[in-house]
């Protein structure tokens, strides 16, 4: 099975940038779909952006036009350029991916945007 594995969290002012990236490691079958969520603390995870093999994105209101998901088929792996950071983007990020097999997530990593 696949295991996603994030990276690129970290602490940014208000304005800045981010990428982070999840590689989707182990074996496993073609993959379906690649998403980042974000949560807050008592707070859903609530999903920002997603990514289909097809190709097909789709983003939260409140990230489009700052934050731009993109895929290393090669590499199996998704980024997430983050641009224009808030202090209310600040949440952690996991990665999900879906193939035959089911849905996967990562551990997770802290976003924090300081105003």
């Amino acid at each position: 099975q696949v295991q996603p594995v994030e990276s690129g969290g970290g602490l940014v002012q208000a304005g800045g940038s981010l990428r982070l990236s999840c590689t989707a490691s182990g074996r496993g079958s073609a993959i379906n779909l690649m998403a980042w969520h974000r949560q807050t603390p008592g707070e859903q995870r609530e999903l920002v952006a997603s990514l289909s093999s097809a190709r097909n994105t789709n983003y939260a209101d409140a990230v489009k036009g700052r934050f731009t998901i993109s895929r290393d088929n090669a590499k199996n792996t998704v980024y997430l350029q983050m641009n224009s950071l808030k202090p209310e983007d600040t949440a952690v990020y996991y990665c999900n991916v879906v193939d035959f097999f089911g849905s996967r997530w990562g551990q997770g990593t802290q976003v924090t945007v300081s105003s």
